[in-house]
């Protein structure tokens, strides 16, 4: 189902279709501009009222609608126009955009516009102070889209324990801002959104992710979580709730069951993969091929190199370039057998070349953030350094794990600003990860730079998303740059709506 475009533009041909074919093709880019007339346009309409006289370039449902997985694997979840994953939205760097957003369900919604530097009213936020999108009505919103590169949209409300809602329904969508320098050469680009479906509760514990480097945890974190782990048990707690899946897709297809990738060889294809999960890291290899990273958030990485595996934490983005040099059908999929097997993979398919897809297990390989960072450079010191430590209470809210940001669990009622900012300052946001879970931590309306992991200065990689490691230390500094209400998480669902969440204010 293609987005809905005024009668006075067309701008974007969509890649996908509503069975969330893959995404790929030549680049496409807008035929026309919007004449700014000003800064940030925000209209709210209700249901049955005139929209304003402004045509939109964009137009975004949301609603209820029906995602063919597999021919027997069809569900009903909540999607962007009605198709998963959300149209693909193409946009120029610093040129004004105007969006509709229609919400056709009974609940007020959020639309959050990840990795852009945004007004706050305008990021998607409640925490930050947008206005909620009303159930069966609109929102207009104008904004200059940036910075450029990968970036994406979703839902940005809380789930709690509702598996129906929040980032475990299908609300999410592609965003590429088309930069003024690409970040390599390529023939074309592949857009893969990487999602799970069906989920459910379970009490089993955490599984075991040693896929980080360094992988030095800092032990006075150690024992203090192992501590209190202990200590809950000894007291008759269960584990805490976590969320487990039954279907796994890429583009809205099972392994299988969509169209594959076809390829020639001596291409150079640019991958553009983003990890849409509400709870889950995931890995992607291609047997017998690698993938040179360009850009990690959609941020040109200091030093391209080639890896053999790609890892996403939640709401990660990578770009990489993979040459097509080894005919033959393969499976790009999750290292995970049993995800792969329930559908996490999509078939790569050389010209001329026909059977069963293979795959085949790589070596082991650690996921290290330095690897594309900058060589032997320093980074200026921080005018202010904020000191913050992240602590699990074992299923201390009603089953679920309380999370704590230096003894605080974030407060839905209160939302009081934790941090004050002052603009232009650089900060350095040194964290201390008191818990065996990896975070994916997540700066609204901001990038960072990576300062140190476990102990080990880097710079030049910039993100909006790190994954903090179990019972590890990590620094990033950022520029506060951006002045409004900033929203501090980790992005996994079940862990910001559990306390994990601090506000920064600009004073």
């Amino acid at each position: 189902m293609p987005t809905e475009i005024s009668p006075r533009r067309h701008f974007l041909k969509l890649a996908g279709i509503a069975t969330g074919s893959v995404l790929l093709g030549p680049r496409l880019t807008l035929a026309q501009s919007v004449t700014p007339t000003a800064q940030e346009t925000r209209i709210d309409t209700r249901a049955g009222t005139t929209p304003p006289a402004e045509f939109a370039d964009y137009t975004l449902r949301i609603g209820t609608g029906l995602v063919e997985l597999a021919p027997d694997r069809i569900i009903s979840t909540t999607t962007y126009n009605g198709q998963f994953p959300g149209p693909l939205l193409r946009f120029r760097e610093s040129r004004r955009v105007v969006v509709d957003i229609r919400n056709d369900t009974d609940t007020p919604e959020q639309l959050h516009w990840h990795g852009q530097f945004l007004p706050d009213d305008v990021d998607g936020v409640s925490e930050e102070g947008t206005p909620y999108i009303p159930a069966h009505g609109m929102r207009r919103i104008a904004f200059t889209p940036g910075p450029a590169g990968l970036r994406f949209y979703h839902t940005h409300v809380r789930a709690g324990s509702d598996l129906h809602i929040g980032q475990y329904n299908g609300q999410v969508g592609a965003v590429y801002i088309d930069p003024k320098r690409e970040p390599g050469a390529y023939d074309r680009e592949v857009f893969l959104v990487l999602k799970e479906f069906e989920p459910f509760f379970s009490k089993g514990g955490d599984m075991a992710l040693d896929m980080l480097a360094p992988g030095a945890r800092a032990k006075p974190l150690e024992e203090a979580g192992e501590a209190a782990m202990r200590a809950s048990l000894a007291r008759g707690m269960p584990h805490g709730y976590e969320v487990g899946y039954r279907l796994f897709a890429i583009n809205g297809r099972m392994l299988g069951h969509g169209e594959p990738i076809r390829v020639k060889p001596g291409e150079r294809v640019l991958f553009h993969i983003i990890n849409g999960s509400a709870t889950e890291i995931r890995s992607l290899a291609l047997p017998g091929h690698t993938f040179k990273v360009v850009a990690l958030d959609g941020n040109p990485v200091a030093t391209p190199a080639e890896v053999p595996v790609l890892w996403l934490g939640t709401a990660e983005r990578i770009s990489a370039i993979v040459e097509m040099k080894h005919p033959g059908v393969w499976v790009l999929g999750d290292l995970a057998d049993d995800d792969r097997g329930h559908g996490m993979g999509v078939v790569i398919e050389y010209a001329g070349r026909r059977g069963k897809p293979r795959w085949v297990t790589p070596r082991p390989f650690h996921w290290n953030y330095m690897r594309f960072g900058a060589r032997d450079s320093k980074v200026p010191a921080p005018d202010e350094v904020i000191e913050m430590t992240f602590a699990k209470h074992n299923a201390a809210a009603h089953g679920f794990n309380e999370w704590t940001i230096n003894g605080v669990a974030f407060s839905m009622e209160r939302m009081t600003p934790m941090f004050h900012l002052r603009q232009g300052r650089r900060y350095r946001l040194r964290m201390h990860n008191a818990s065996d879970d990896i975070h994916p931590i997540h700066l609204h309306r901001h990038s960072f730079e990576l300062t140190k992991i476990a102990g080990q200065p880097t710079a030049g990689v910039i993100k909006d998303v790190a994954m903090l490691g179990g019972y590890q230390e990590m620094e990033v500094d950022f520029t506060a740059d951006n002045p409004g209400l900033t929203l501090f998480h980790c992005h996994m669902q079940l862990h910001m709506d559990y306390g994990f969440m601090a506000l920064f204010d600009y004073i």
